[in-house]
């Protein structure tokens, strides 16, 4: 028994991926000979799967529409009754089917089922993010002065050193180092982010901390004093602003530093009211820290005066919002109850502030924490998430060799594409580097053709592409404290030996910027991949006005290849981005035998 079905053909199902509450979604399988009955078995997680018979007129081809009425993540397969026999069709790689006769070996498909639609805002989803590791950007202050320095810490002689953390011999860090990058130099470097083409800077922690990444909040109410005060604070919003770039903040809200002012009243007093915000197994010196670290106590965020501070009309997120934010991106998202992401989320929607990021690294369309699933597709709470899953699969396929491992590679990104609602998936901060992961130069072996490749894949796929502060400059690290080294300006190395900042990369995310921001398909079009098996790659992006090809060579042999009605092309490691105005549709289609991969008719 041969069965067709492929959940990315929309004449097998529709609408594709993800669909919303209460609407109506179809499903056709065709069979090369007549079947008694065919069943669509839907399960919603964790419940009891449904029946729902598929209706025929000629035994070869079965459909039926359904629809569902409560959000959350289903799964599904079929069952195709013949002469006595049963068989099971569930999913085969690049969505299309595999037949079992065994239920144990059946792979279900996913089927996501979201409540609404994310808010998606122009400057932020047709632009480009520039993510600041604040204390390794650029002093702002005359002659590079330090202010605001911090006990029992040591600042480093010069920009170009490299990070070190000074640990016990318990491993724990007992020195904070700093460059003193502060709120000022940021301000100061406006116009280097305007010609590289940002429309919204991403900073990672800014208010009062410890440490140097500021994941430790002493004060949510206070910028850190060695980045400098509420009013440059102000300052660098307001001039952001009117260059056209928006700001996006890192909130740190599951857990505090351990010399925070909440905890230190928690641990002094007894009596304290901030007691009973913290989680103590045996008071005071023992209690719930975040993945074990003593310096880093969890917040109970049940807490209603916690809830308040972050939450409330004088809280940490109005207050920010109100001098100069556009947005807010969540720390360890995951580990934050739902019911409190939706209050961050309605009390953004009530400041008509859109954007809210949560740190999510795997697919947020299934993701389990404590053995609950997380629903953050479902409109209510996140507006994204960082998509790390894009940065492995760059990765993966610039360093793959394989044909089943790349398409591999290929298949579980699409499939990432499938699950999520389009809204969503438009919304998802994608990078190729964060202050979490090596630097991408470092991890292409310092080739900045690669890297180049990298940008470009980047800036191809669907959600918004981030840069790493540093990376469009060829600046190079390992992992933690590697990866932040300061930004190599070459105007402050006239007398010492230093990396250079690369303009060829630098340019290079000029050129993306500018074609992404004024071409409609790369923003939220339909994405193909075609593999052409010798080391040459295409993306497409259309949709109904637009194609945008971008293709790259992985191999150290120089490819031609001919795309039709466009023109010829001679692809060595460099790529190219073709944009073409007034296309058929006809011009791609789908392969048979696996929808994702398009070719260009010759």
């Amino acid at each position: 028994m041969q069965v067709n079905f492929n959940s990315w053909d929309e004449n097998c199902k529709r609408p594709f991926g993800a669909i919303k509450t209460n609407q109506k979604c179809g499903f056709r399988v065709t069979v090369s000979e007549p079947a008694d009955q065919v069943i669509l078995w839907l399960t919603k997680d964790r419940e009891s799967p449904v029946p729902y018979k598929m209706e025929s007129s000629n035994q070869l081809n079965y459909q039926n529409q359904i629809v569902i009425d409560s959000p959350g993540l289903y799964w599904y397969y079929f069952e195709v009754t013949s002469k006595g026999k049963n068989f099971l069709v569930g999913k085969d790689k690049l969505g299309a089917n595999k037949v079992v006769d065994d239920f144990n070996k059946v792979k279900q498909y996913q089927l996501t089922c979201y409540a609404e639609d994310v808010p998606e805002v122009d400057w932020y989803t047709k632009g480009l993010v520039y993510q600041i590791f604040p204390d390794s950007f650029s002093n702002g202050n005359p002659h590079r002065i330090v202010y605001g320095e911090k006990r029992n810490s040591f600042i480093y002689a010069t920009h170009e050193d490299t990070p070190y953390y000074i640990r016990d011999n318990k491993g724990n860090i007992v020195r904070w180092s700093f460059y003193g990058g502060n709120l000022a130099g940021i301000t100061n470097e406006i116009p280097y982010l305007k010609k590289l083409g940002v429309t919204t800077v991403y900073l990672n922690p800014i208010f009062s901390a410890t440490s140097n990444h500021r994941y430790d909040t002493n004060d949510f109410f206070k910028i850190d004093s060695m980045l400098g005060t509420e009013k440059d604070f102000v300052k660098l919003a307001n001039k952001l602003h009117k260059n056209g770039i928006h700001l996006i903040l890192d909130g740190v809200f599951n857990h505090v530093g351990v010399h925070s002012k909440y905890f230190q009243k928690a641990i002094k007093d007894p009596k304290s009211s901030y007691r009973d915000w913290f989680n103590f197994q045996n008071y005071p010196t023992e209690y719930a820290s975040w993945w074990g670290i003593k310096d880093l106590p969890e917040v109970n965020k049940d807490n209603k005066e916690y809830q308040k501070m972050i939450l409330g009309d004088q809280g940490v997120l109005k207050k920010w919002l109100d001098l100069g934010a556009d947005g807010w991106r969540i720390d360890v998202a995951d580990e934050l109850p739902m019911d409190f992401l939706e209050k961050v989320r309605n009390r953004l929607d009530q400041e008509n502030s859109k954007i809210l990021i949560g740190e999510v690294w795997e697919d947020a369309s299934k993701k389990y924490v404590n053995n609950v699933r997380r629903p953050y597709t479902s409109g209510k709470n996140l507006t994204g998430v960082m998509n790390y899953p894009a940065r492995s699969f760059v990765l993966n396929l610039l360093k793959n060799q394989g044909l089943e491992e790349e398409r591999d590679i290929i298949n579980d990104f699409l499939e990432l594409v499938e699950n999520y609602p389009a809204s969503f998936l438009h919304n998802c901060l994608n990078n190729i580097g964060t202050h979490d992961t090596e630097r991408i130069k470092t991890v292409v072996n310092n080739d900045e053709n690669l890297v180049a490749l990298a940008f470009g894949i980047l800036f191809m796929l669907p959600g918004v592409p981030c840069i790493y502060y540093g990376d469009e400059a060829g600046l190079v690290g390992g992992k933690d404290p590697d990866n932040r080294r300061f930004f190599p300006w070459q105007k402050e190395s006239k007398f010492l030996q230093r990396q250079k900042e690369s303009k060829f990369l630098q340019k290079r995310v000029q050129i993306l910027s500018k074609i992404r921001q004024t071409n409609s398909a790369i923003v939220a079009g339909k994405i193909g991949i075609i593999n052409f098996q010798n080391g040459l790659y295409s993306i497409v992006r259309y949709d109904d006005s637009k194609i945008a090809v971008y293709t790259f060579n992985k191999s150290t042999v120089d490819k031609k290849i001919s795309l039709a009605n466009i023109e010829k092309y001679h692809i060595n490691k460099d790529v190219w981005l073709i944009i073409k105005d007034n296309w058929e549709p006809a011009s791609i289609r789908a392969e048979s035998d696996n929808f994702q991969f398009f070719k260009i008719k010759e």
